[in-house]
């Protein structure tokens, strides 16, 4: 029985790779389908998403194939060559592989510790690769395992009630501050940089659907604004803009202030007491500081983020070492229910071969001594019965007793050895 991951992540594998190596979700129905032509006696789970790209397999008779060969499917799947990525790929094998998965679950090898969102990827991938038919008894264990970790580390610490991103913090702590829904505003982003995309991410999934992008570059604003659903406006439009804008999230490198209180003055007159919500994530900043002081504007700059954002991490922090604790619980109870289900077989097998000869012998007996009065069989047959069980007393013992300590691989090769047990 073996349990393997390979892969890579976002700790060994650069962005430019991981975009290169990662999987649609029809291009991983496709893997699956294939990996299931080329190698039918492995289960497997492909899990993609912007962070890892991870090949989950078990077997519980034949082996693995080498991670020589999971590599080289990848690479073909991907239409790469092994030597493009290789060196960024990591293999773990059990319990590794196990304590690997359930922290992926759990949100504690994400790259902001404690997200939610990976544990829904886990599910799908799981999910699609169940509808296909490429998991089977293992990784259904392994996988339920998961997710019963990830359900208790996130109902026992408080890791997932602490955000630590400043974007999360800017829309999870102070938009949400000051509007209760989001559906019916408009998002005004200026600038088309990473942190005002990561915000808007994280507005959107707060319900905002009206989008406006405005940029120098237009091409810039254009692609943004692609995928997000959103629109585009010029430059020179901006007043305008903002004078519709519900919250505005600004994120241009200018080196001056783009939005001065003067010019935001003639835009709240025109706003009719409607509140505007300001995330400034500029360094230097867009908006003058001044702008804070007029009335019905919410603006917060980095500074103010990040303070929360240092309270917020040190808490969460605290909470790891209840999440590991919890995580190593879990995987210490699947290995045993896995060790288990190794020793079953081995107990049931061995039991029936000595109850046969027990019949065998009993069978002779009683045709030699057909005149024994039936009390008398009862008594011989339960004392056979007797004799099997402290026989078999010992070797079962031990097979349960290694069982649950790991070494019960030795202990079985050794019992096949001694009774002949193929």
């Amino acid at each position: 029985m073996e349990i393997c991951v390979v892969g890579c992540s976002h700790q060994t594998a650069a962005l430019a790779i991981r975009e290169k190596l990662a999987f649609s979700p029809e291009q991983a129905r496709a893997a699956l389908r294939l990996w299931e032509n080329r190698f039918p006696w492995v289960e497997v789970v492909i899990l993609s998403t912007c962070n890892r790209v991870e090949f989950y397999l078990a077997s519980e008779i034949s082996p693995l194939p080498p991670v020589s060969d999971v590599i080289g499917f990848l690479a073909e799947c991907r239409g790469l060559t092994e030597e493009d990525f290789a060196h960024t790929c990591f293999a773990l094998y059990t319990p590794q592989s196990l304590e690997h998965l359930f922290r992926v679950a759990s949100g504690l090898e994400s790259m902001v510790l404690g997200e939610a969102q990976i544990l829904s990827q886990v599910k799908q991938a799981y999910q699609s690769a169940t509808e296909l038919g490429v998991v089977g008894p293992l990784l259904h264990l392994v996988f339920q395992g998961a997710f019963r970790a990830a359900r208790r580390v996130a109902s026992e610490t408080g890791i997932q009630k602490r955000r630590v991103s400043i974007p999360s913090i800017a829309v999870g702590d102070f938009a949400k501050a000051v509007f209760e829904r989001f559906e019916d505003k408009l998002v005004l982003v200026i600038g088309a940089g990473k942190m005002g995309e990561e915000t808007l991410r994280y507005l959107r999934q707060e319900g905002a659907k009206r989008i406006v992008v405005v940029n120098r570059h237009l091409e810039k604003a254009q692609q943004l604004a692609e995928r997000w659903q959103g629109n585009v406006c010029p430059w020179e439009q901006l007043p305008l803009v903002l004078r519709e804008a519900d919250v505005v999230v600004s994120t241009t490198g200018a080196e001056q202030p783009i939005v001065t209180r003067d010019m935001l003055g003639s835009v709240i007159a025109a706003r009719v007491e409607r509140p505007l919500f300001v995330l400034d994530l500029a360094v230097p900043r867009d908006f003058e500081p001044s702008i804070a002081e007029m009335p019905g504007v919410y603006l917060y700059c980095l500074e103010d983020l990040a303070d929360v954002c240092r309270k917020n991490r040190e808490a969460r922090d605290r909470e790891l070492p209840q999440a590991d604790e919890i995580v190593s619980q879990e995987v210490a109870a699947l290995m045993a229910d896995l060790r288990r289900r190794t020793v079953g077989p081995v107990i049931q097998q061995l039991r029936k071969d000595w109850e046969s000869v027990k019949e065998q012998e009993l069978r002779r007996l009683f045709n030699k001594l057909s005149d024994l009065d039936p009390d008398v069989q009862a008594e011989i047959r339960l004392a056979f019965d007797r004799l099997v069980n402290k026989l078999l007393h010992p070797p079962l013992s031990s097979l349960r007793q290694y069982s649950q300590t790991g070494a019960h691989q030795e202990i079985i090769e050794a019992i096949r050895k001694l009774f002949r047990h193929e």
